[in-house]
């Protein structure tokens, strides 16, 4: 019979306090496992842990208690060059002095690896990353995508189990971000290691991630797939923070969901139809709610809503803009609308988890 593998990543009761006062305290008892070869995102607002975790995992900060484990080994007192990790920063720090394969060499050469294996080793890391024939060029050279796929080829070149990445594509502007996600996750898929990825951006997040993390006054929220974490959260938190959420509590939540409680409804679930006489009555079974449009905003492929409903609360919808025929073309503001939704489509969620 086959072992099970221990996890890349094993968290046990992570805790990091900086001294103050009062102490803060960024990360509180987190565990977490992390498999081997995954695409795994820790995302959350600034200040809630996620870094310092990261920072802890690579050796840059020492826990205040807890234990990091690396496939199934105890490193939580090692030093940084003692772990078999590397780490991708949002600032590149290549060395601008130097061609590509110089810098992608660098480390190689400062462990005396020989040159024959450096010179195998750096041309297999730069094809890895799309830059096989880029070996030559200096940094000023290269579009900041590039250079990126640069400091990912560096990190790579040293052949890591666990690949750590702390907001590597904050630096870049949103089409060439776009651009280095797909290919982010496919170097990720090409070279099979762990990557453990650091982000704020929840489209992000979602896009590469084999699970994700949401993080939150430096606690874990929600461990799950994006799929998971989106379309079922299990706190108000994520539920507002992973995409774009109606939260509905107290008399709203009363008036509009029939019961007592805190919900989600995602806009995109929402359908709004005019109520001037023209539309039908909602499927049977649909719950719905009138009120007056506050707010047309036109997105491109979308149009987002802003409901203010009789019943007290403002919602929003979205709508794909499919094509002349949607519903909501000729909307405008203060027109009285009716908005109807699948009932298997309203989230219950507690305020936060449970320590």
């Amino acid at each position: 019979m086959t072992a099970t593998p221990p996890p890349a990543i094993r968290l046990d009761r992570l805790r990091k306090e900086f001294t103050g006062t009062p102490p803060v305290v960024a990360v509180d008892d987190v565990d977490l496992d992390v498999g081997q070869g995954e695409f795994f995102s820790m995302l959350g607002p600034s200040g809630s842990g996620k870094t310092t975790v990261l920072r802890m995992i690579a050796g840059f900060e020492e826990p205040t208690a807890g234990r990091i484990e690396l496939d199934g080994e105890d490193v939580t007192r090692r030093q940084p060059y003692d772990r078999d990790v590397n780490t991708v920063f949002q600032d590149y720090a290549l060395f601008p002095h130097m061609t590509v394969a110089d810098n992608v060499e660098y480390g190689l050469l400062v462990k005396k690896v020989s040159r024959a294996e450096r010179r195998t080793r750096v041309a297999e890391a730069l094809e890895q990353v799309r830059l096989g024939d880029h070996g030559a060029r200096r940094p000023s050279q290269l579009s900041g995508g590039q250079r990126q796929r640069v400091a990912l080829a560096r990190a790579l070149v040293n052949r890591p189990r666990v690949l750590l990445l702390d907001e590597p594509l904050g630096a870049l502007d949103l089409k060439l971000r776009e651009q280095m996600q797909v290919e982010l996750k496919a170097i990720q898929r090409d070279v099979g290691i762990t990557f453990l990825f650091v982000t704020h951006d929840q489209e992000e997040a979602l896009t590469l991630s084999d699970r994700i993390a949401v993080f939150n006054a430096g606690r874990i929220e929600q461990v799950g797939t994006a799929r998971e974490v989106y379309e079922s959260p299990r706190t108000a938190f994520v539920a507002g923070f992973v995409g774009t959420s109606n939260l509905l509590t107290g008399e709203a939540a009363r008036t509009v969901v029939r019961r007592d409680g805190s919900f989600a409804i995602r806009p995109e679930k929402l359908v709004v139809t005019p109520v001037d006489g023209t539309a039908g009555a909602a499927a049977p079974g649909r719950p719905t709610a009138t009120g007056v449009l506050e707010e047309v905003v036109y997105g491109g492929p979308t149009t987002r809503f802003v409901v203010q409903l009789d019943a007290g609360a403002r919602l929003t919808a979205l709508e794909q803009n499919s094509g002349s025929g949607s519903a909501g073309a000729a909307l405008r503001r203060g027109d009285r609308v009716r908005l109807d939704w699948d009932p298997e489509h309203v989230i219950d969620v507690p305020e936060t988890t449970s320590k």
